[in-house]
């Protein structure tokens, strides 16, 4: 599969989520030598009332979870929204290798918006970070979701 298939799985997870009526968030986890999802996740903070549900966290504990190992070396992952500083911090913990996200977050990211974590000298594993994959549609998403939660607000 291709950077973009990947992406694209990301989005559908980002979906399923808007529909369960969380942030629609989605995230895969790849082996890039054998081309295989890992693991794939999205938002659930909403449903499981864990404020640390993030599509991102989900997606590294199952992929965890499946390699029975603590850090993913040479894996890639692929969001639909920029990592928050909490997944960008969980990012570099893991030890991915590479990030691609679609869509900038210039009020919650944390890693070319906001604090910019992998910046920071503190910061122990900075993965190789690409975005704008799917940026439109991703964002498009993520707009559109919030704008029919203002409607059913007021």
């Amino acid at each position: 599969m291709s950077p973009l298939e990947y992406m694209q799985r990301a989005y559908e997870l980002a979906l399923i989520a808007a529909k369960e009526d969380e942030v629609p968030i989605g995230c895969v986890i790849t082996n890039p030598i054998t081309g295989e999802i890992v693991a794939e996740a999205y938002n659930l903070s909403q449903h499981s009332e864990d404020a640390t549900a993030h599509a991102e966290i989900k997606a590294i504990q199952q992929a965890c979870r499946r390699t029975g190992q603590n850090r993913l070396r040479g894996f890639d992952m692929y969001v639909t929204l920029e990592p928050c500083t909490m997944c960008a911090a969980a990012i570099s913990f893991a030890r991915i290798e590479n990030l691609y996200f679609a869509a900038t977050d210039a009020k919650g990211g944390g890693i070319i918006s906001g604090v910019k974590f992998y910046q920071q000298p503190t910061c122990h594993h900075r993965p190789n970070v690409y975005c704008g994959l799917m940026e439109a549609e991703c964002s498009a998403l993520l707009k559109n979701f919030f704008q029919q939660k203002r409607k059913t607000q007021n």
